[in-house]
């Protein structure tokens, strides 16, 4: 027990702090004292904490690393209680209200000397730490303000460009990440214009290898619950394929992944990604904010090394992510943060250029844990492909009664982005495109299946106008950056096949504020919902009715109706192209930029999400 009224000396501090802290027993005392009585030994906590700076400047021996260590688990703990006034009291509980102003300014510039010039790197990841663990714990106080005084930034980045490690470069970037979303919406937040001015090329190029890393680290734990590689052929699996097993080698002295029950991979594929994944809250602030950062990011997409390029490891994670979105809204919230980020690369021109480019093509694991699979690549290709591939996989993967209607506009917004670099640039892009055209269709017949589940949500207009500027453009254009008539065809035949499917889309969704006859305009194409569904039910009566036609004078012959062979219906299609007449469907390339403005909301929740993984990273649980 703690006698609040006593002083200890100075003595018994720097014995105390000579003491390598017993990190784990100490998190567990701390947690089983409770607020009221952290406010009754406020006297020696407002200790401990003064203390422990003065050690930390000192930087004598041991004692300034084990402070750091004793502050890091001391604020990790105590911050996150639940205090009735948090502001108030946790200052009463560090500092105390009449010395705060010092206190905390001491505090500061002793944490910002350490990053900067500490006596070795160890030391400096240290100070990060304990600055990750006042920031993350006091996220919704004042307290955080007083880094806004005395600028982190210049430290961190001479911390990043001296390390070697490239692992070490995850918490210093999350820590910026943090401090640049702190009431950002509220005041001209310094460390986001620190991300908007920062020109330093070498300490931009290990910030995104350093990414990387995390990216592919974050990553891993998904592989680790189930490998979905498929091994290649051996001796062993050949002759298990022909039916001589019993002569296959011994596999016994091979180690090999015991997989988990399919509850067991639910439940661990449910937690993930780890607490790691919140290091996508600073990708998404730097890649907003910094070109000179995007680009980077891009053009260091094709590593000439064995070793996976930082925007290859960030397309793998998002993969993998959107692949189980649905398994928590902490797993669609980040799905939906790495979406937005390759909405802001899509739509700076030069950087989708590259994107689209041959030169940077590149070969990316993508997540093949459940069926339905997605085609398999042996070549590299360009990063595009591999967005059309993933925005596929969400929309298959995800589709669920109670639909992410917000999940689903972003990843239709990523496609939507694609096609009209395709149609601006008249680029013909090799893709394979039915299985596009498939997806969009099975999108169509769900909405359409299940309408009365989602038709109240607020967002459904939104989603319905995407969903059929999409459709309606790669209808309209295809035949402008597909690579063949062929191709189109297709579309056209999908269309056609699925033709049943929208006059009840239609009639589903019929309401003024979704696509109700003479619905509202949409400001960005200048289209009625209504006209573009009228206009696909169009087009797909036009074939439907020479389909009839050609049944009936086939069936002349016979006495009966005959069924068209899926190769006599491309041929009647590919005839009844010519006498189309596609509708003029001006705007459908328009779009709007992202503005986080306009989704405070989303930008907030997704903050609060890495603040409270942030926690978890320096707090150990």
């Amino acid at each position: 027990r703690v006698d609040p009224e006593h002083e200890f000396d100075n003595g018994f501090w720097k014995e105390f702090f000579l003491l390598r802290p017993d990190k784990s027993n100490l998190r567990r005392r701390l947690e089983n004292v409770n607020v009221d009585d952290l406010l009754r030994i406020q006297g020696a906590t407002q200790q401990l904490f003064r203390q422990a700076m003065a050690q930390i400047t000192s930087g004598n021996g041991v004692s300034d690393e084990n402070a750091l260590d004793t502050l890091t688990v001391f604020l990790s703990i105590v911050l996150i209680k639940r205090y009735t006034n948090p502001s108030s009291e946790i200052i009463t509980v560090l500092a105390g209200l009449d010395r705060v102003d010092a206190c905390f300014l001491d505090f500061v510039d002793a944490i910002e000397t350490v990053i900067r010039s500490g006596k070795s790197v160890e030391t400096r990841q240290k100070a990060v730490e304990v600055a990750i663990a006042l920031t993350a714990g006091a996220y919704q106080t004042s307290l955080v303000s007083y880094f806004t005084h005395r600028d982190l930034f210049p430290g961190l980045t001479k911390y990043i460009l001296d390390v070697d490690d490239s692992n070490l470069v995850f918490k210093p970037m999350l820590l910026l990440g943090l401090l640049a979303n702190y009431n950002k919406f509220e005041f001209r937040n310094p460390y986001r214009a620190k991300f908007e001015d920062c020109v330093n090329e070498a300490a931009i190029q290990k910030i995104v290898q350093g990414l990387g890393t995390v990216y592919s680290s974050s990553r891993d734990h998904y592989v680790a619950i189930q490998e979905d590689i498929e091994e290649g052929w051996t001796l062993s699996n050949t002759l298990k394929y022909i039916g001589l097993g019993v002569l296959a080698p011994s596999r016994s002295s091979t180690p090999t992944r015991n997989a988990p029950r399919v509850d067991d991979a639910k439940d661990l594929f449910s937690a993930l990604p780890e607490n790691d994944a919140c290091i996508l809250l600073s990708t998404y602030d730097f890649s907003h904010a910094n070109k000179l950062f995007a680009s980077t990011f891009i053009a260091n997409s094709t590593a000439t090394s064995k070793k996976e390029s930082p925007f290859s490891a960030f397309l793998s994670l998002t993969s993998y992510i959107l692949h189980h979105a649905y398994r928590s809204p902490r797993s669609t919230l980040y799905g939906h943060i790495n979406l937005i980020i390759l909405r802001i690369l899509l739509e700076d021109q030069s950087l989708c250029t590259k994107i689209f480019s041959p030169d940077n093509s590149t070969s990316v694991r993508l997540c093949r844990q459940r069926p339905p699979f997605l085609p398999k690549t042996s070549s590299s290709r360009p990063l595009a492909a591999t967005i059309f591939d993933i925005s596929i996989d969400t929309i298959t993967h995800n589709l669920r009664r109670r639909l992410s209607i917000p999940l689903y506009i972003a990843t239709l917004n990523i496609i939507h982005r694609l096609l009209t670099h395709l149609l601006t640039t008249r680029t013909r892009f090799t893709y394979h495109w039915p299985l596009l055209w498939q997806t969009l269709l099975s999108l169509l017949r769900f909405l359409t299946t299940y309408a009365d589940s989602i038709k109240h949500d607020p967002d459904l207009p939104i989603l319905l106008n995407t969903f059929l500027t999409v459709l309606s453009l790669a209808v309209c254009n295809g035949d402008i950056f597909l690579p063949d008539t062929d191709s189109h065809d297709d579309l056209f035949y999908k269309l056609v096949e699925n033709g049943h499917l929208l006059p009840r889309f239609k009639s589903a969704f019929a309401h003024p504020s979704t696509i109700a006859s003479g619905g509202a305009i949409d400001p960005r194409t200048g289209t009625s919902p209504a006209a573009l569904i009228d206009a696909l039910i169009s087009i797909s009566e036009h074939f439907t009715s020479l389909l009839e036609e050609e049944k009936g004078r086939t069936s002349t012959f016979g006495g009966g109706t005959k069924t068209l062979s899926p190769k006599e219906v491309s041929q009647v299609i590919r005839k009844g192209c010519d006498s189309l007449t596609l509708p003029a469907m001006e705007g459908l390339e328009r779009w709007t930029r992202w503005r986080e403005v306009d989704e405070k909301g989303f930008v907030k929740r997704v903050g609060r999400l890495a603040v409270e993984d942030a926690r978890r990273v320096v707090g150990g649980n």
